[in-house]
């Protein structure tokens, strides 16, 4: 602990959870820099948004709730998403004052001294008596391992470093993932490529008529059930289906969203399934999702034996002075701004009378 710099709270990760918890902390009476810091690896604000592909415009993000206090309004819908968020969180971050620090790596979470914890990063140590862990998932890209994987002659590359539909003109893509970035793809990437084949593990779901707030609800209890018996969260999109508009329809009708089951394995050349059908492709896509970034917390053993971290509320089940907010049932834009409301009741108890709030 030496060396380390005692402050009652500190956040890491400067999304839309983390600012908004950093808000409320503020809303509360704590002051940046002297009561509580926020931590963020990115070089500039946006959180994951800054690293979205440029043809991911405005105008194509599902429910983007604005952050507490501060609406997004006038943004040209035609605009990279990355831009339009990316300055949005920085005048968010000037208006309340929140003093983000970057880019600050955080290494370990680990038990301290005299009841705090401490936080090792890239800028020196923290010493707080509370935790806002807010890292998202965009740093934890998942990977599926299949046979052959590593034969393949072609490309295969991530979400997270799609570059734009333009690269991949005439060449023959496999794009492999159910949710929403996979549609994404292949509907961009449809036009320029020689062919797109989609691949899915289940047979995806596609939802029409519009998202209402009981809808809403039950996709978030079904995510929050798992978190509460210590299950590795699964996203809310996963559980709320694939939303259908017309450029759905149209993408369906022309047989871009022609799915085929999971292959078996990967060939030099391509893709292939045991009842012998094969696919040539020249790069495989991998739409695969992400998994909550929380390595760094690892030395405190919050873990479950399912996997995942058990949550009551926000807060961790074994470490009350930990909270996880954006993961898993607060994942949303809007759940997340919640969460960062609740951890900080939450976490204003514990500081004013030394034990968490009731459950």
């Amino acid at each position: 602990m030496a060396g380390a710099r005692p402050v009652d709270v500190v956040v890491i990760g400067a999304g839309q959870a983390g600012l908004s918890a950093a808000h409320h902390l503020r809303r509360v009476g704590l002051h940046p820099d002297r009561d509580f810091v926020v931590l963020d690896h990115a070089p500039r604000p946006g959180g994951a948004w800054q690293f979205r592909w440029p043809s991911l415009t405005y105008g194509k993000v599902h429910g983007m709730h604005a952050l507490p206090g501060m609406e997004l309004t006038g943004a040209d819908p035609a605009r990279p998403s990355s831009e339009v968020i990316g300055a949005y969180f920085a005048a968010y971050e000037q208006r309340y004052d929140l003093r983000v620090r970057r880019p600050v790596e955080v290494r370990r979470v680990s038990e301290g001294e005299g009841g705090r914890l401490l936080v090792e990063t890239s800028d020196g140590a923290w010493a707080p008596r509370a935790l806002i862990n807010a890292t998202g998932t965009w740093d934890r890209p998942f990977w599926p391992r299949y046979p052959g994987q590593e034969t393949f002659r072609g490309r295969q590359l991530h979400t997270a470093q799609y570059p734009g539909p333009e690269e991949f003109a005439g060449q023959r893509v496999v794009v492999v993932g159910g949710g929403a970035s996979g549609t994404q793809h292949l509907m961009e990437i449809a036009p320029y490529a020689a062919a797109t084949t989609w691949v899915t593990r289940r047979p995806p779901v596609f939802r029409e008529g519009p998202f209402d707030e009981n809808r809403g609800r039950a996709a978030v209890a079904m995510v929050e059930e798992r978190v509460r018996q210590g299950l590795a969260p699964l996203s809310v999109v996963s559980v709320t289906g694939l939303p259908v508009n017309d450029a759905v329809r149209a993408a369906r009708a022309d047989g871009v969203l022609d799915r085929l089951p999971m292959f078996d394995r990967i060939t030099p050349t391509g893709v292939a399934w045991d009842d012998g059908r094969e696919v040539e492709a020249d790069v495989i896509l991998w739409a695969t999702g992400f998994r909550a970034a929380i390595e760094h917390l690892a030395p405190l053993k919050l873990r479950e034996p399912g996997g995942g971290i058990r949550l009551e509320g926000t807060r961790a089940a074994r470490d009350p002075r930990v909270h996880l907010v954006g993961y898993g049932p607060s994942a949303s834009t809007i759940g997340a701004n919640r969460a960062g409301r609740a951890a900080v009741r939450d976490i204003q108890h514990l500081l004013t009378n030394g034990v968490p709030a009731a459950a």
